[in-house]
């Protein structure tokens, strides 16, 4: 079997606090808990896996309290969401508000075409008021 379009995808990050990531992705852009497990999980480690239910994509964030893997994101790595239009101020102060902290893009070109905020593990967020394709 080969990959196509309706294949799920799952983005699967570390976290150093799960509940501080949790609060920026579920209280600050509205995605929804899918899943959870705690350490007794196989493998050893708690995770939240978030997203929308209808979506063929979820992020996966693990915990890593200890540091073991920690989070290395570079300014390049981009979760990028294309909303379509302006992006609601009202969606930017929760980010915000949750934790996260807007920024200036490395490429000038998300900023010509949206915003970026960086997560509470360092990670960024494009949300493109462009839509796609």
């Amino acid at each position: 079997m080969l990959p196509h379009s309706s294949n799920h995808l799952r983005i699967a990050r570390p976290s150093q606090d799960l509940h501080r990531a949790e609060r920026f992705w579920v209280g600050g852009l509205g995605l929804q808990v899918l899943y959870r497990t705690d350490a007794e999980a196989e493998g050893g480690h708690a995770l939240v896996m978030l997203g929308w239910p209808e979506a063929t994509w979820h992020l996966e964030l693990i915990d890593d309290p200890g540091g073991e893997t920690p989070p290395s994101p570079t300014d390049e790595d981009l979760l990028v969401l294309y909303v379509g239009g302006p992006v609601d101020p009202d969606v930017m102060g929760r980010l915000v508000e949750a934790g996260g902290r807007r920024v200036a893009a490395r490429n000038p070109y998300w900023d010509r075409w949206g915003v970026t905020i960086i997560d509470p593990d360092g990670y960024r967020l494009v949300l493109s008021h462009r839509s796609w394709p």
